[in-house]
This record gives C-alpha cells, sequence and structure tokens, in this order.
C-alpha cells in the first residue's frame, strides 16, 4: 500500500472507536515480542499539562546526551508527531513498514476474537513501543491518552517514574463526576515501588492518590512540597524554574518535569544546571505559541480546552490585556462543558469573539457557541469560518494594525490553523485521524 492507502486503513479502525481497558494492548504487545519492556520509561498522566511536562521531560533527557523517545496524543497536523526519537516526528516511510508489520498482527487477533482487534489508539501505541525498542532510545517518555487506569500505555510494568501533572474535571462521563474518581483513574498508572511526581492538584485528589500509592509502597514526591507557588507558601523553599513555555502552570509544569528527571536519576545521572537550561529551550506547539504578523499584528495558538484550561488562558489574556493591544478571539471547542468557561474568560479580555467549528462531529454548533458567550460582554460576536480567516499559507486576515488575534481551544482547531497557516500544505491526516473517545467513530 502508499501512504494514502495505509492512512485509509488506519481510518478504518476508527469505525470501531476507542474502547477502555488493557487488555487488547496487552495481547498485541506480546504478539509483538514485548517491546514495552525494552526501553526505560516515564509515564505521565494528568487532566492538563501533560503534553508540555512530556516534551520538557523530553528536552531535558536529550539535554543530558541521551536518545529519547516521545509518545504524545493527539497529533497536530501529521501523524508521526505522535511517535518522535530525539525530537523527529516518524517519516511516512518509516509509518507504512510498521503498518505492513502490524496490520497482519492485530488482523489475526482480531480473527481469534473480534473483542481483541486493536483500537486506532492501541495501534499507534504498539507502532511507538516497537519503535523506541528498535532504536533502541535509552529513556522514552510516553503520555497517558485518556485516563490511566485503563489506557493502553498502561501494560507499562515498570517505568522509572510515574508522573501525575493535575487534576480536574473532563471526560466525565468516563473517568467520573468527582475530583475524587477521576483523581483514582490517573493513579492506576502508580506502580509497586516506583516514585511518583506529583504535580499541584487539588486536596480532594491529592488523598486519593496518596491513599493508592500507600497501598502500592509509592514514595509520593510533590512539587508543592518543593517549590514555592505563592508568596505565603514555604518561605524557605526554591521558586519553580523558568520554562521559555508561557504562563505560570508551565512553571509548575516545568518544576514537576524537573523532579521526575530527579527522581529517575539513579538511571539516568542528572545534572540540575543542564536541566534548567534545557527548560528554556521547550518546542512544544500551540501552547501560547506566537506568530509575528504585518502590521505589527500577532497570532497567538493556544489548546485551552477545558476548565482547568481556561483558567490558565484567562492568565495569560490578563496579561496580554495589560499590554494595552486589542485582542480578537477565535474560539472552537469541543463540549459545551468545556466552552462555557473558556468563553466566559475569553469575554473578559477579549476586544470581538470569532466563533468557529472545528473539523470534528462532537464539536459544538456555532448556536451552541453563541448561547454561551456572556450576555453582558460588550463586544462585537460574529461566526466565522478558517477558509477566510487564514486564507493561504502564512496570511491570517483577521485584525487590525497593532492587534492581537488569539486561537484558543480545541486541540484540532489549532491543528487546522497550524496546517492552514504554517504547513507547506493543507493536509488532512488532523481531521480523519485524531483520537476519538470511546464508542464514538
Amino acid at each position: 500500500m502508499n501512504y494514502e492507502e495505509t492512512v485509509a486503513k488506519l481510518q478504518s479502525l476508527r469505525n470501531h472507536g476507542s474502547r477502555f481497558g488493557i487488555d487488547r494492548m496487552r495481547e498485541l504487545d506480546a504478539a509483538l515480542g514485548a517491546p514495552s519492556r525494552a526501553f526505560p520509561a516515564i509515564h505521565v498522566a494528568g487532566t492538563n499539562g501533560k503534553g508540555s511536562t512530556c516534551a520538557m521531560i523530553e528536552a531535558v533527557q536529550r539535554a543530558h546526551g541521551r536518545t529519547t523517545g516521545l509518545y504524545t496524543s493527539p497529533h497536530l497536523v501529521r501523524l508521526g508527531e505522535r511517535v518522535q526519537i530525539n525530537r523527529r516526528a516518524l517519516s511516512e516511510r518509516a509509518i507504512l513498514a510498521y503498518c505492513e508489520e502490524l496490520f497482519p498482527v492485530a488482523e489475526s487477533q482480531g480473527r481469534r476474537d473480534p473483542e481483541l482487534a486493536p483500537s486506532f489508539f492501541e495501534f499507534m501505541t504498539a507502532m511507538a513501543f516497537l519503535s523506541f525498542a528498535r532504536e533502541p532510545v535509552e529513556v522514552a517518555v510516553v503520555e497517558v491518552g485518556l485516563g490511566g487506569r485503563l489506557d493502553a500505555t498502561n501494560i507499562l510494568e515498570k517505568p522509572l517514574v510515574t508522573v501525575i501533572t493535575s487534576i480536574g474535571f473532563d471526560h466525565m462521563d468516563l473517568l467520573g463526576d468527582t475530583l475524587g474518581k477521576i483523581a483514582a483513574e490517573k493513579a492506576g498508572i502508580l506502580k509497586p515501588g516506583v516514585p511518583l511526581a506529583l504535580g499541584l492538584v487539588p486536596p480532594e485528589a491529592e488523598a486519593v492518590i496518596r491513599a493508592r500509592a500507600a497501598q502500592l509502597g509509592v514514595v509520593v514526591h510533590s512539587v508543592r512540597e518543593r517549590y514555592r507557588f505563592s508568596p505565603e507558601a514555604g518561605i524557605d523553599l526554591p521558586e519553580p524554574p523558568e520554562t521559555n513555555l508561557s504562563g505560570d502552570h508551565q512553571r509548575a509544569n516545568a518544576a514537576l518535569a524537573l523532579l521526575a528527571c530527579e527522581l529517575a536519576s539513579g538511571a539516568l545521572p542528572f545534572d540540575e544546571a543542564t536541566a534548567r537550561r534545557a527548560l528554556t529551550r521547550v518546542d512544544w506547539s500551540a501552547r501560547w505559541q506566537t506568530f509575528e504578523l504585518s502590521d505589527r499584528r500577532r497570532l497567538i495558538l493556544d489548546v485551552a480546552h477545558n476548565e482547568e484550561g481556561a483558567r490558565a488562558l484567562e492568565s495569560n489574556l490578563a496579561r496580554l490585556a495589560r499590554e494595552g493591544a486589542p485582542i480578537h478571539a477565535v474560539v472552537g471547542v469541543l463540549g459545551l462543558d468545556r466552552a462555557a468557561p473558556l468563553l466566559a474568560g475569553v469575554a473578559r479580555h477579549a476586544a470581538s469573539i470569532t466563533l468557529v467549528r472545528p473539523d470534528n462531529e462532537r464539536a459544538c454548533t456555532l448556536e451552541e457557541l453563541s448561547a454561551c458567550v456572556p450576555s453582558g460582554f460588550p463586544g462585537t460576536v460574529r461566526q466565522g469560518r478558517l477558509e477566510e480567516i487564514f486564507p493561504s499559507k502564512g496570511v491570517c486576515a483577521h485584525g487590525e494594525p497593532g492587534s492581537v488575534v488569539v486561537v484558543a481551544g480545541s486541540v484540532y482547531l489549532a491543528g487546522e490553523v497550524l496546517a492552514r497557516f504554517a504547513e507547506e500544505k493543507v493536509c488532512d491526516e488532523y481531521a480523519r485521524l485524531q483520537d476519538r473517545l470511546p464508542g464514538r467513530p
């Protein structure tokens, strides 16, 4: 098969949706010779900040001269972004080769028992683990796809460190309707005797995580106990490390990444000065990513897409508003529970809001988004299309001279903007091969 045919066949896996549970992944991994056991790993879960923290940990490890693997999801534009070695995305040629090897194994598994037919995410997880085993990488940083306990990545039996970045309300239909229930699912990645690096999580969630850790003999190392995040908290504690990614939440992520690398230092020797320099050179797209436009305009992309992310976005918007330039927001979100807090925060700082619908079947309609804009918003609200806002590569037709255009919301929206604005050609992989929730096509 050529690449387009391979992409189409991968797309066919989407017809079954994603499914919780790790039995299928264990079967697939065993059939491939257990590549999950062939490399040291750092396993990262959390509601928000997983991707940024993974990118930071990877940057620190690569700065120490190690060959690194990085597995994250979803991708922004191209499928190969999910599986990276030394921050080089998997090439189309490599994807073709892995698919040629994996399809017969996956199909054989499905013939034995239809319930064992791997999902798209499980297929990609197997591709990542094979890639990391064969390079081989000296450490792989692996992001949980959804939840933790029943996520395909949780076949990692003995990671060097587990990490939980944050706990907030998201995917409640799958993970539970309280912070404690959600925390229990995230804490499912804990392994006996493996240290946990814990981010800034609410007390209710922390209690659940610590209780599970105690059951497993896991030592919990909290960034709140290691760094000072407010003037009144721990006057003798150091400030969190600096990072080039914008926002106080990213400094918290940087502190967590530094802590995780310290905890892994028995297997991966660690120099703090090298690590801190690496944290100021992290490459991670669409996290308050800024482009300079013509007429003194700026374009900022941010994937804040849930209630916790909306708070971080508003903090950055408040800082931006103090600079005095008009802010024109472009917003597209998946799910009304996400849209309401996001648009409430945006409305407090934007001069105008343009509502768009990301290319995803779960995206809010323009009418649903309009209903979420606060009634007292004094600015302009309009409905738009991305092809009008970004008519060609490198061109943004939005905003007046000296203004700032902020695109916020879904990861899928950011991917579409990057494909239109920053890529050599618009590609449709992001729409066809992004993750779907369990039971949904």
